[in-house]
């Protein structure tokens, strides 16, 4: 047993209102920049939709993530190494700039310095890649809102033999939001897809990261990963993806998407792992079982055998309270509402979900039964009008039964929650009949309704003594063992050309102090000066 911490995040789907916060805010810290002007780390999709890139989820197209071969062993859908060096200077196997959209501004200048004319100036969009005039046709969420619309949600490649299960008139339709970021998945196929080692993932926290000394521009990490959450920086020439935020995690604190999150729907924290087991899980036979085989390797913080192991592998003893008290672990694996964005792709993802039950208590009450009711609730699971077996294309390869059991465990905690909010006698047989009892139900509903900041984020600091082993992270990959992932070592693709650059730390506490410094109010700044941050007051 080789147990390892990962820092993993749940979004719980029924919270968000689709206000892209998230999505601004990590565009503003992390691609605010020349050369990413198309990339979003962070995304909002509608679905239905095409998602961003356009149809990213057709791996026949794409061919990302992992298969089986004829052997029952694992291999990467777009070939091994051979094909990768035939390929190494032709990779043809990547979204184009119109799948992600072409990046514009305004040119505004025409708007301030056009002479006096009878009509108002009108400032034409200007392609960020060539500067020339562009026209407008495309965006990372050209179709939010529109998950209804026949001629764009045609196109998701998920709605293929179950097209007459959604009903696509706008008052009949639902719609749902669907927030992404890199997954920073236990077997990442990115990292095994790049020629030069440049991908790999944190030993100490399970984080996936770019070596940018090391990235020589060879693409096949973009062609790899079937989320398409690592795009290449055209400017550069180098790759890049989300990063968990790692300088504010290493802190304590959270990633920028779920600190400015409007809806309060993400979760992190740590979950303990048999990394010894990643290999044999991913390769589970059938698609089915992915799910169940992803949940046991997750391990119970709380077992003294796995805390005694855990010690052994030099996990702190703070990290393994926190892994005790981490929203994400109770609801994988003590609730079992979460489940994980498309494990088909065997990449073992470590960003999940707890799917959409909104529009069923509509569904009920249309019909002038009581929405609430645990009977009537359950039965109108069935009625919902994007169908589970649609939600189970996107979280469960396609097996609707474990998102019934989401679904059905989630309208328990409502039925069964109303009667004590309403100072009715609780009715014990809702918690049975979906495998809970009535504090476990309590429970769940305090997590998902009224947790704290301090309980929705459980995120163990760094280490001040390992700063030096961080800086060296660069260099080592924690998948690079016999069979693993992220085994290469040197090659011939230029990864060894020069030495490598230490990552450079910063003192743990400066750090912490200027990421909780007071925040400053621009409103009043007169522009001179360095703005003054507003004094506590008595």
């Amino acid at each position: 047993m080789k147990i390892m911490a990962q820092m993993a995040m749940v979004m719980n789907l029924d919270k968000c209102i689709g206000c892209h916060t998230c999505s601004v805010t990590c565009k503003q810290a992390w691609t605010n920049r020349s050369g990413v002007e198309y990339v979003w780390f962070n995304n909002v999709e509608t679905r239905p939709g095409q998602g961003y890139p356009r149809t990213y989820e057709d791996q026949d197209r794409w061919r990302g993530g992992w298969t089986l071969n004829a052997r029952g062993r694992l291999r990467l859908r777009g070939g091994g190494r051979l094909r990768k060096l035939l390929t190494i200077f032709s990779n043809p196997k990547l979204p184009a700039l119109d799948d992600y959209y072409e990046p514009w501004t305004y040119d505004y200048d025409t708007l301030i310095s056009a002479p006096a004319q009878q009509h108002t100036p009108v400032a034409r969009p200007r392609s960020l890649i060539s500067g020339k005039p562009t026209g407008i046709t495309w965006s990372a969420n050209w179709d939010d809102d529109l998950g209804g619309a026949p001629e764009l949600a045609r196109h998701d490649p998920l709605l293929r033999g179950i097209e007459d299960k959604v009903r696509f008139e706008f008052e009949q339709t639902f719609m749902f939001y669907l927030p992404r970021i890199c997954e920073h998945c236990l077997n990442p196929s990115c990292a095994a897809s790049c020629p030069s080692g440049a991908i790999y993932k944190r030993s100490e926290d399970g984080i996936v990261l770019v070596d940018q000394d090391r990235c020589r521009g060879w693409r096949m990490c973009v062609s790899g990963c079937p989320y398409k959450k690592v795009y290449f920086n055209h400017r550069t020439g180098k790759a890049e993806k989300c990063t968990f935020c790692f300088p504010r995690v290493e802190v304590g604190i959270p990633t920028v998407c779920a600190e400015t999150c409007v809806g309060r729907l993400r979760y992190i924290g740590l979950v303990l792992y048999d990394a010894d087991r990643v290999l044999a899980a991913a390769s589970t036979p059938d698609e089915h079982d992915l799910l169940d085989a992803q949940r046991d390797l997750l391990l119970d913080p709380t077992d003294p055998h796995v805390r005694r192991e855990a010690e052994r592998a030099g996990i702190p003893h703070d990290w393994l309270d926190a892994a005790a008290r981490s929203p994400v672990h109770a609801l994988i694996n003590t609730y079992r509402v979460a489940l994980p964005l498309h494990p088909e792709y065997r990449t073992m993802p470590m960003v999940w979900y707890i799917p959409p039950l909104s529009p069923v208590v509509d569904v009920v009450r249309d019909t002038g039964h009581d929405g609430e009711h645990h009977t009537t609730l359950f039965a109108a699971i069935d009625a919902l009008r994007i169908p589970v077996d649609y939600l189970a294309r996107l979280f469960t390869a396609g097996d609707p039964e474990p998102v019934n059991q989401v679904l059905r465990r989630l309208a328990a905690m409502r039925s069964y929650l109303r009667d004590i909010n309403l100072g009715r006698e609780p009715d014990e047989s809702i918690p049975d009949a979906v495998g809970m009892t009535g504090e476990e139900l309590y429970d769940l509903y305090r997590l998902l309704a009224l947790a704290k900041y301090d309980e929705r984020y459980v995120i163990p600091p760094a280490h001040a003594e390992q700063a030096h082993g961080l800086e060296e992270l660069a260099t080592e990959c924690s998948l690079d063992y016999e069979g693993g992932p992220g085994m290469g070592g040197s090659g011939p693709f230029g990864e060894t050309s020069g030495g490598p650059t230490p990552i450079a730390v910063e003192n743990f506490h400066m750090l912490r102090d200027r990421q909780k410094a007071d925040r400053v109010n621009l409103l009043n700044w007169d522009g001179r000066g360095n703005p003054v941050p507003p004094k506590d007051k008595p």
